[in-house]
């Protein structure tokens, strides 16, 4: 009997000690891909539409770290600028989690960009873009993948250049760029 109530305490101990109540990007994600002010879209590779025969051996390497993205959008207007701040101060503090390294930061004061990782220098997870402008939303981009390094993501530029984009993949975003 006692070696029992000893079982279901340590059960209930190692349960409630690996749930995570902190905030995370997908989390985040996934709380607010459905709500009306945001947009969300999953990407994967495949939007590059490249004929890989004609890449370099670095270029595939890039392109095969590259698993998927996730963005998701808030769209700001007049009526809705409180909780715009409101969202814009949750992603980041979320991206003040010192697992995210940032690499550099563009703007400033209200307006501006940040890219981030996740990982060491020789195996990045996920490179995170938050972009954020008070009169038209914020974007996060969530760049997924293994083995990814700071070389890959700049390969992966080069790569961007020859791809035929399948932009079908990408019309949701359309109504974020309309003002």
């Amino acid at each position: 009997m006692r070696t029992n109530i000893i079982i279901v305490a340590l059960t209930a101990l190692l349960t409630l000690g690996s749930c995570n109540s902190e905030p995370t990007l997908q989390k985040y994600f996934v709380e607010n891909s459905e709500k009306k002010d945001f947009i969300a879209l999953d990407i994967s590779p495949n939007i590059l539409n490249v004929d890989k025969a004609n890449l370099s051996k670095e270029q595939n390497e890039a392109l095969n770290s590259f698993d998927k993205m996730n963005i998701l959008a808030f769209k700001a207007d007049k009526s809705n600028q409180a909780q715009f701040e409101t969202e814009r101060t949750k992603v980041k503090a979320i991206l003040k989690d010192p697992k995210y390294q940032e690499l550099m930061k563009f703007g400033s004061g209200r307006d501006g960009a940040s890219v981030s990782y996740v990982g060491n220098d020789d195996n990045i997870k996920e490179f995170v873009i938050f972009a954020n402008r008070k009169e038209t939303g914020f974007a996060v981009v969530r760049v997924l993948g293994e083995n990814m390094n700071p070389n890959n993501i700049m390969t992966l530029m080069s790569v961007l250049q020859k791809s035929k984009i399948d932009m079908e993949q990408l019309k949701p975003l359309e109504q974020l760029l309309k003002k």
